[in-house]
């Protein structure tokens, strides 16, 4: 595909993870993003956060479902994005998510757990997909890396013992989704990251899902993308806006 023109290409590369590949697809996915931004504060980084929840979930209210664990909103946003900067794995719990995650802008390894620890499973009765976690979790995989859970809490619930137990993630980003302990364990998630300081992105309640947990990973990488190009700070600074959240 050709598309003539910077400011199309330009466009092309911020739109590309939304599965846009024609200028006419492309248009389309600017009005959409446009029109979140009309029901989303577009103020902080935490913000953009807000704004891809609801852009993935066609829902509004969903932006008052989301949670930030980290020294305050914004924390995991700017942790997230320096590791895609410096081309940290990005690890999945499952094929679904590590689907959804953009291949433009960025440069890591995009992995997924699930595949791994069947012996563990198998000895165990545990889940496959919390075997997977806690295997990769022994070869140090998660340490310093994006922790993407979209679909299981049982991998949720092996991830917050993984640092509870000393692992520490640049980021992570849990939505599983379920009716049995999907909400309980972005619960866990959420206590143990700010007890032990991991930035980390949530949801409250049962929704959620591998669309949600891609859709927010990839807005992580579209932070990277712009610090390159200077429109976005990644350093420490909190705004007035981020201190009134």
């Amino acid at each position: 595909m050709t598309i003539d023109g910077e400011s199309e290409t330009a466009d092309f590369e911020e739109y590309a993870d939304l599965g846009a590949t024609t200028s006419d697809a492309m248009d389309i996915a600017e009005t959409s993003m446009d029109r979140v931004r009309e029901l989303v504060p577009d103020e902080t980084l935490a913000d953009r956060i807000r704004q891809k929840s609801v852009h993935a979930t066609g829902d509004p209210e969903f932006q008052h479902l989301v949670r930030f664990s980290g020294a305050e909103p914004s924390a995991v946003v700017r942790a997230g994005a320096r590791a895609v900067r410096d081309e940290q794995p990005i690890v999945t719990d499952i094929t679904m998510v590590k689907a959804g995650i953009t291949g433009r802008g960025h440069d890591c390894e995009v992995r997924k757990a699930i595949g791994n620890g069947a012996e563990l499973a198998a000895e165990t009765g545990m889940t496959r997909t919390a075997a997977s976690v806690l295997e990769l979790d022994k070869e140090g995989v998660y340490d310093g890396a994006i922790a993407v859970v979209g679909n299981a809490p049982t991998a949720a619930l092996a991830l917050a013992d993984c640092i509870e137990d000393g692992t520490r993630p640049a980021a992570v980003v849990a939505t599983p989704v379920g009716f049995v302990k999907a909400a309980e364990s972005r619960e866990r998630v959420r206590e143990v990251t700010d007890e032990y300081g991991v930035p980390a992105v949530t949801t409250v309640g049962r929704r959620g899902g591998s669309g949600l947990a891609a859709g927010l990973t990839n807005e992580l990488v579209h932070v990277a993308s712009d610090a390159r190009d200077g429109t976005v700070d990644l350093g420490t600074d909190v705004t007035a806006a981020d201190t009134d959240l």
